[in-house]
């Protein structure tokens, strides 16, 4: 690792202190970030949404229905999305995009695990 690499992250917090299906909400500078534990890794969210700068990561984790053909609802991606706790708009936990506005994006932070250590990629 370069040194502006290391100098870029940010100690987050525990592995432990994030459970599945409720962020660990963390102030990293004068920044609120949400750490999240998905299937497949951590990832993280600026707390603050882009719609009305609610506080994000306070929302419920879910998932969506999926549009069919049909007259039925198919629930998807649970535990993928955030729902905002004040106007509902939901984002993509992992990649930040709005479901209905892809052009609305909530900032992310690339997740580093050092041992029991969870550090964020602050610098971009």
């Amino acid at each position: 690792m370069n040194i502006a690499a290391a100098q870029s992250r940010a100690f987050a917090c525990k592995v432990g202190d994030v459970a599945a299906g409720q962020p660990k909400i963390v102030t990293i500078g004068r920044m609120s970030v949400g750490i999240f534990l998905l299937d497949d890794g951590y990832a993280a969210l600026l707390n603050i949404c882009p719609h009305r700068a609610g506080q994000l990561c306070l929302g419920p984790v879910s998932g969506t229905t999926r549009q069919t053909d049909r007259a039925e609802f198919v629930y998807e991606r649970a535990g993928e999305l955030i729902r905002c706790a004040w106007h509902g708009w939901e984002f993509d936990i992992r990649s930040g995009k709005c479901l209905v506005d892809e052009k609305l994006k909530a900032r992310t932070f690339p997740v580093h695990i050092d041992g029991d250590d969870i550090y964020l990629e602050m610098g971009r």
